[in-house]
């Protein structure tokens, strides 16, 4: 039996995905539970439709995307932090900081796609983060701690 998946399923499958599953385990249990449809010619040609134009618009996503890791990585990013005595700043810069610094330059990003490659960042100098910015778009940019 073909089904038509609505929902992410660890074992089977990502959503909108059509597989193949044992008659029995659909109708009793996918089906009813609104995880999954039964996959007709109809539901089959609707499914192709919709990726076709959800590829398109991904091409669009990835197109901006790709800009936007391009900007990132041209622009210098100041990440200001109280110094003490000999360079050393008061706690650690993590990307909670570094994210705010990406938003003053004008980036609103989410911090969680953000990934600091030095752990404690203690004192002030040039550093490297990661930046996730699409699923298969990542950017390494160059950052500087600076007394602020």
């Amino acid at each position: 039996m073909e089904v038509l998946l609505k929902k992410k399923v660890d074992s089977l499958g990502e959503k909108d995905e059509i597989i193949t599953v044992k008659n029995g385990f659909g109708r009793n249990y996918l089906i009813p539970n609104g995880i999954a449809i039964l996959a007709t010619d109809s539901i089959k040609k609707m499914h192709a439709e919709n990726q076709k134009q959800r590829a398109h618009k991904e091409v669009k996503i990835k197109e901006e995307a790709d800009k936007l890791a391009k900007s990132i990585k041209s622009s210098k990013i100041k990440v200001a932090a109280k110094v003490g005595e000999k360079g050393k700043i008061f706690g650690s810069i993590t990307n909670i900081q570094l994210a705010d610094a990406l938003k003053e330059s004008g980036f609103d990003l989410d911090r969680k796609n953000i990934n600091i490659t030095e752990k404690n960042i203690k004192s002030i100098g040039k550093y490297s983060a990661d930046i996730k910015i699409h699923k298969d778009i990542t950017v390494n940019i160059e950052f500087e701690v600076a007394e602020g």
